[in-house]
């Protein structure tokens, strides 16, 4: 009896515990002014130039004091995850650049609700 009433608990744990996550989606915008370049008459082909593996996105708490998790966006920019509900802080990590320029965004994760959030990087690249 005490066995089964201790599943119970746990299972009743693990149900509040789902039931306050939400997520958190959106896209990142690499902003890279570049000098006009002329046209080749043979151009290569060429990707969108985008790497988004080398920008890191850190999720804080509200008070931007404590790293809750990192991400890092898809092939396309895009990023989903999942937090408990609560306020956060979306950043970017400022190691790939100096000139890095991204403004953090405040959030709030609402249980079983999905929150966008988009975040634009100005590389600095002039």
């Amino acid at each position: 009896m005490i066995a089964g009433s201790l599943f119970l608990v746990l299972v009743g744990i693990s149900s509040v515990w789902a039931a306050a996550q939400g997520f958190v989606e959106g896209h990142l915008k690499i902003i890279s002014l570049k000098e006009v370049e002329l046209a080749e008459e043979n151009p290569s082909p060429k990707g969108t130039g985008e790497n988004y593996t080398l920008y890191l996105l850190i999720v804080r708490t509200a008070d931007g004091q404590k790293e809750v998790t990192q991400i890092v966006a898809d092939p396309n920019g895009n990023y989903r995850l999942e937090l408990p509900a609560g306020n956060y802080i979306l950043d970017v990590a400022r190691r790939t650049s100096t000139r890095l320029r991204a403004t953090p965004r405040a959030f709030t994760v609402v249980s079983g609700k999905t929150v966008r959030v988009d975040m634009d990087i100005d590389t600095g690249v002039r």
